[in-house]
């Protein structure tokens, strides 16, 4: 679902700087492990000095077809949409069109609190409208066109979830209705004002609002990888993300665009600067993003299962984009490595070896364990002759096994040590560890 937001997180890093041919032919290997490991499918690219310098493509844009994806291929970028709506709003701020004050109730007044919701708490997700993703019933009709008139029903039904203003709430909500503004104000389709606004004065010939995926016009569809097959993921119909995540687009394209809006060839400088506004981490359809001592800006997306990132950090003057139609792993990890490249460090590539373990020897890692540090149990089972790990209220996942002891699971980066002979598991994930006992 596009309602997925990821943070890059702070690492230290040491070790020398090796020449940028030897780190980026080092990339080059780590995204064709991923491949090989079933990893991930996608496109990379990273730019330097303001100059884009590498990009990669790795995996199939149609499967079933055995068609290889290429510099070319579009993908589904979800809500790094986000930022091409607020830059169209800060437009429309300039033409006078609309004030980042203007109430909600001046469009849509049958939204919950609209008459003290503005456009800047849209703009920063700081509203208390309810997120309609975050509902059960979203999976009911997501694959289903809909309309103004149902979107906004949809919308309108939920209670508001905090007093407008007094706090950040991610809500796709916020923008699906930032969308259907723009086109109020202009009197044209959103995808008219991403082509005319932004993909033609930037020659962004492959950016626009995506519809029904077609692979014969190379854009890429987005599977999983499960017991050694790809299977196709379902499409969210495109007119129900309006604003907040129907874009296509590809990583070169996406570096052209965030190098543009730092540069100011689509905004006022003067605008950016209020985009950069960072209130709890959020600015204007921006996330601020922390690297080393360095900030950075730019968003993440994930619709249906397509993941990616757009990433620029001015002191740096380095920029990120990828875009995945497949991933079993925290792609949080390729951000980081794709920095690290763009700076000529070297980095680890991480080895995807995995050993087989039998069935009865799996058996004793079984059990409810749980932390006097953490509120929740984890219950470790097996299913299918997998060894699998659920915490209380969270879905099932699958453990990898790399040595007899040691389990992974790299779609949320976790790693966890058994030691039997204590009833114990020690987990690890993001630089923290925690320490779980077996219930008696």
């Amino acid at each position: 679902m596009f309602k997925k937001l990821l943070f890059l997180s702070a690492i230290g890093i040491s070790g020398m700087v090796f020449s940028q041919k030897t780190v980026k032919d080092k990339m080059s290997n780590y995204l064709d492990s991923l491949f090989i490991h079933h990893k991930v499918m996608g496109s990379f690219a990273l730019a330097e000095n303001d100059r884009p310098t590498f990009i990669k493509v790795i995996g199939f844009s149609d499967v079933e077809k055995n068609q290889k994806a290429n510099v070319n291929t579009q993908y589904r970028i979800g809500s790094i949409s986000k930022t091409f709506t607020a830059v169209l709003i800060m437009k429309a701020v300039e033409d006078k069109k609309v004030s980042l004050d203007k109430k909600l109730s001046d469009f849509y007044p049958e939204i919950p609190n609209a008459e003290k919701i503005t456009i800047e708490n849209l703009l920063q997700h700081r509203t208390g409208i309810h997120n309609f993703t975050d509902e059960a019933e979203y999976g009911e009709y997501y694959t289903k066109s809909q309309t103004e008139e149902s979107l906004i029903n949809i919308i309108k039904k939920y209670k508001s979830d905090f007093e407008p203003g007094s706090k950040h709430q991610y809500s796709n909500s916020n923008y699906v209705l930032l969308g259907l503004i723009l086109e109020k104000i202009y009197k044209k389709s959103y995808a008219e004002l991403i082509k005319d606004r932004i993909s033609k004065p930037l020659k962004l010939t492959l950016t626009e609002v995506g519809g029904k995926i077609d692979t014969s016009k190379n854009q890429a569809k987005s599977y999983q990888f499960v017991n050694g097959k790809y299977i196709a993921s379902s499409e969210t119909d495109m007119s129900i993300p309006i604003g907040a995540g129907n874009i296509i687009s590809t990583p070169r394209d996406l570096l052209t665009f965030i190098l543009a809006l730092e540069q100011g060839k689509l905004i006022k400088k003067e605008s950016l600067k209020k985009m950069k506004n960072f209130v709890d981490g959020y600015g204007y359809g921006l996330v601020k993003v922390p690297f080393e001592k360095e900030w950075g800006f730019g968003h993440t997306g994930g619709i249906d299962n397509f993941s990616s990132a757009l990433y620029y950090f001015p002191t740096l003057k380095v920029a990120i984009a990828f875009t995945t139609n497949q991933s079993a792993m925290d792609t949080n990890d390729i951000s980081i490595k794709l920095i690290e490249t763009a700076l000529g460090k070297d980095f680890e590539i991480p080895s995807f070896k995995t050993v087989e373990i039998n069935e009865g020897e799996l058996q004793k890692y079984t059990g409810t364990y749980s932390s006097p540090d953490v509120p929740l149990k984890i219950n470790i089972f097996i299913q299918d002759k997998t060894l699998m790990a659920q915490a209380t209220g969270q879905g099932a996942f699958p453990l990898e096994a790399t040595s007899a002891t040691s389990f992974k699971f790299d779609m949320a980066g976790i790693v966890i040590d058994f030691y039997p002979e204590k009833k114990q598991f020690i987990i690890k994930q993001g630089g923290t560890e925690n320490t779980f006992t077996k219930e008696k």
